[in-house]
């Protein structure tokens, strides 16, 4: 008898410690991401009420660059399945502060980072299609395709911030010269700028810029690729995936692409969910980075369900990721802890921490807001 109690208590043990990973990679309730996402956007409107408001770090910005355009992508984001009116009076209020132009009202502008704010304009228009919020975007662009050049986008962080405004202005007026454009720009920074293209097929992750080519190496020997800079090609690829028809041209080419990055990325995962800022390097300021995981979940969550990555694989992944920021980087208030401050390798913003605040929290925020979008649309 006392054999037999034994045994059984054995058993409980094993009971107890293989349902733990299985706890662990349980799909939070709707409610519960919902709820996540809107205490930490709750803290970014109180901190920010005043829309117009210049951002003082090292210099003094206007609120509409692209830090602060990638938190009302988010925002756009969370509105989509929780469309509550402060959420749109806020963006709209931000845009027009700014007229519906871009940075330093530069039309004319090239630099994707001033494009950015454009997202969100074309999303306001979408839902009130008033011409204003869409001429200064439209222009800018099309002073763009009014030229040869397909150059522009000499860094990774730029597919994000311009490429889904093509897709969007070729959805808009029907119009695939749009989409053709993205693509020679999206092309020629994945296989031509720097030496060879920003793109490495083999591992399936980008160089940040051609400062980053071989032979650049990593203090381990291995190439860098930069978690944040990654992150935003994920979300481009996502996004603009999610916006350009089914027979658009050259989605194939977007869809293998993404896949190629999640498979890579799926091997670097940290063991708590987060990933490192350098991501074949994990000594290098290894650590928690949240933006560059919170991008990660919106790539792949998006993919898992959008039918183009397989769930069984992926659908852990998301949730062991998501799970980590939840319960390691957002504070009780809504602030995120562990979040690189803008640069454009490993070691810049370092160190981080749960308590310290970067020089700008806006794409933080905005990232994450976007991966709760997609999480919480998981079944």
């Amino acid at each position: 008898m006392k054999r037999i109690v034994q045994f059984s208590g054995w058993m409980v043990i094993l009971i107890i410690v293989f349902a733990l990973p299985v706890k662990a990679q349980t799909l939070p309730a709707k409610k519960d991401v919902l709820e996540k996402m809107c205490l930490a956007n709750a803290y970014f409107m109180k901190k920010w009420p005043d829309v117009g408001k210049t951002i003082i770090t090292n210099k003094e910005r206007p609120s509409n660059i692209w830090t602060r355009a990638v938190y009302y992508e988010g925002l756009m984001a969370l509105y989509e399945i929780d469309p509550q009116p402060e959420f749109y009076d806020y963006a709209v209020r931000w845009a027009e502060f700014h007229n519906w132009d871009l940075r330093d009202g530069n039309t004319n502008t090239r630099n994707a980072d001033n494009q950015c704010a454009g997202q969100t304009y074309i999303d306001l228009y979408l839902i009130d299609p008033q011409p204003e919020r869409i001429k200064a975007i439209k222009a800018s662009i099309d002073n763009m395709m009014g030229t040869s050049r397909i150059d522009d986008w000499t860094w990774i962080d730029a597919i994000q911030m311009g490429m889904p405004i093509f897709a969007k202005l070729g959805v808009i007026y029907n119009d695939e010269s749009y989409f053709e454009r993205m693509y020679e720009m999206y092309k020629f920074t994945k296989e031509e700028q720097g030496e060879n293209g920003l793109f490495n097929k083999k591992d399936g992750l980008w160089w940040r810029d051609a400062d980053f080519d071989p032979p650049y190496k990593e203090p381990n020997g291995e190439d860098c690729y930069w978690s944040r800079g990654n992150g935003w090609v994920l979300v481009a690829l996502a996004r603009v995936l999610d916006i350009i028809p089914e027979n658009a041209p050259h989605r194939k080419e977007y869809i293998k692409d993404l896949k190629r990055m999640s498979k890579a990325l799926a091997k670097v995962q940290r063991e708590d969910g987060f990933w490192n800022v350098s991501l074949h390097d994990p000594t290098h300021f290894g650590g928690k980075e949240t933006s560059g995981t919170a991008m990660f979940v919106y790539g792949l969550a998006w993919g898992v369900n959008n039918g183009i990555l397989k769930e069984k694989k992926y659908r852990p992944i998301i949730i062991k990721a998501w799970n980590a920021m939840v319960n390691d980087a957002l504070h009780p208030n809504g602030f995120l802890g562990y979040l690189q401050s803008t640069g454009k390798e490993p070691k810049d913003g370092q160190p981080l921490s749960y308590d310290k605040v970067p020089d700008f929290e806006d794409y933080s925020t905005g990232a994450f807001l976007l991966a709760g979008s997609e999480v919480y649309r998981m079944e």
